[in-house]
């Protein structure tokens, strides 16, 4: 798995600022495989530019929220879909 998709995935449920997303990352994968900040706020900005999330302006305390899009959502799909590999690496 990656962390785009890991974060596309979460994104599923519902709109989420960025430490939210990195604290359900975390606790999804059992606290094996923390996140830097940096490393979310990055993947966004990548998938909002590939037209996979949208920001949706600034919740109520000023944290910026994304949301899925269509595509971002056929992009998960696709991966759910897709079997994994056993010589792909253990996170995967």
């Amino acid at each position: 798995m990656s962390i785009r998709h890991g974060l596309l995935a979460l994104l599923t449920q519902g709109p989420r600022y960025g430490y939210q997303l990195r604290a359900e990352f975390e606790a999804s994968t059992g606290a094996t495989w923390p996140l830097n900040i940096g490393q979310v706020y990055s993947t966004l900005s990548r998938l909002e530019r590939d037209d996979l999330v949208v920001s949706s302006g600034a919740d109520e305390d000023g944290r910026h929220v994304y949301e899925i899009t269509t595509a971002g959502e056929e992009d998960v799909r696709r991966w759910f879909g897709t079997p994994v590999a056993r010589s792909d690496r253990p996170r995967d």
